[in-house]
């Protein structure tokens, strides 16, 4: 049985990429001190995507890894939660230098 947490550390870590994308986005084509705001609101979203995906990425490996009594269920997914842990470092990474982007765009 697929690990619920491997496969939500994965949705979130897709979701924290594609909110960086609207980061970058906003960043380079907003107007002035308007698109930093909405780059900075939006960071915000992409940060506590990535940091839930790589969060629920920990748990599910460790869910994966537990040793259990042969009557119980034994979860899969450690790709899942190792491709959700890295897409939510990308993510958060992304966002934050969008955010850089941004503020370096409107203040020139």
């Amino acid at each position: 049985m697929t690990s619920g947490l491997a496969v939500g550390a994965l949705v979130a870590g897709i979701a924290s990429i594609l909110v960086s994308v609207l980061v970058i986005c906003f960043g380079v084509t907003g107007s002035g001190w308007t698109g930093v705001w909405a780059a900075g609101a939006f960071t915000v979203l992409g940060v506590l995507a990535g940091a839930g995906a790589v969060v629920a990425g920990l748990l599910a490996r460790r869910q994966i890894r537990r040793p259990v009594s042969p009557p119980a269920v034994r979860f899969t997914g450690r790709g899942l939660a190792v491709a959700g842990m890295s897409c939510g470092g990308a993510g958060l990474a992304l966002s934050l230098l969008g955010l850089a982007l941004a503020l370096l765009v409107a203040l020139t």
